[in-house]
């Protein structure tokens, strides 16, 4: 039976929360499974004859302080962010490696002279830049899957260093990328009109926007 006094739950509860930074919905799964723990004890404590307040303030004590939930708790929401940001960069990088340069076939411009060589080296190291996301895509994955099954400190170290990459990747690419269009705008005004230039445009854009919010979700995950 839940109880309309449990304020002492409330704001433990409410203080873990504005503490926990990471994917809402493992978030969300956390703390209602310490809810439901805390009233269980709080009923428990009930039953055994203590009064309310009394109950609370002993199934609190007994969960953990802050200090000794939370680093646990952070540690899980941070790995998560960080599949969520891997597995992302895993679908936007390999769709830009595998298709970038179709919104340049059957322009009117693809069969003129050739771009300046500084233009041609810009595209390829967009090109680059978004297979060495792909990669560390992979790598964060795997690393993610063999901390799950150990819990030596390298890993840790490891799945921290493949987050710096992929968000530096991702600031890279969105760089280069913004920089290669405008170039191609002031090369070929044309490139504005061309329908799958347009289409390309809207789809590169969401899929910045979808990585940022994973890569911010990670730097805020790990930073507490």
């Amino acid at each position: 039976m839940r109880h309309a006094e449990d304020f002492l739950v409330d704001e433990h509860l409410r203080e873990l929360e504005s503490r926990l930074q990471g994917p809402a919905r493992l978030k969300s799964d956390l703390l209602t499974e310490a809810r439901h723990d805390l009233l269980d004890a709080v009923d428990a404590y009930r039953e055994s004859g203590l009064p309310p307040a009394e109950a609370q303030r002993r199934a609190v004590a007994e969960f953990g302080s802050p200090a000794q939930v939370l680093p646990s708790w952070q540690a899980e929401l941070a790995v998560a962010a960080l599949r969520g940001l891997s597995l992302r960069m895993l679908a936007v990088a390999g769709v830009l490696v595998a298709a970038g340069d179709l919104t340049w076939r059957g322009s009117s411009w693809s069969v003129g002279p050739q771009p300046p060589a500084a233009y041609r080296l810009l595209s390829a190291t967009v090109d680059w830049i978004w297979a060495g996301g792909l990669l560390l895509a992979v790598t964060g994955l795997l690393v993610i899957w063999a901390g799950a099954r150990s819990s030596r400190p390298h890993l840790a170290v490891a799945q921290r260093a493949v987050g710096v990459g992929l968000t530096g990747t991702l600031a890279l690419g969105m760089a280069a990328g913004g920089a290669l269009f405008v170039w191609s705008v002031d090369l070929w005004d044309a490139a504005l009109t061309w329908p799958p230039m347009i289409v390309g445009m809207v789809v590169v854009g969401a899929a910045y926007f979808s990585l940022t919010r994973a890569a911010r979700g990670w730097v805020r995950g790990t930073a507490r």
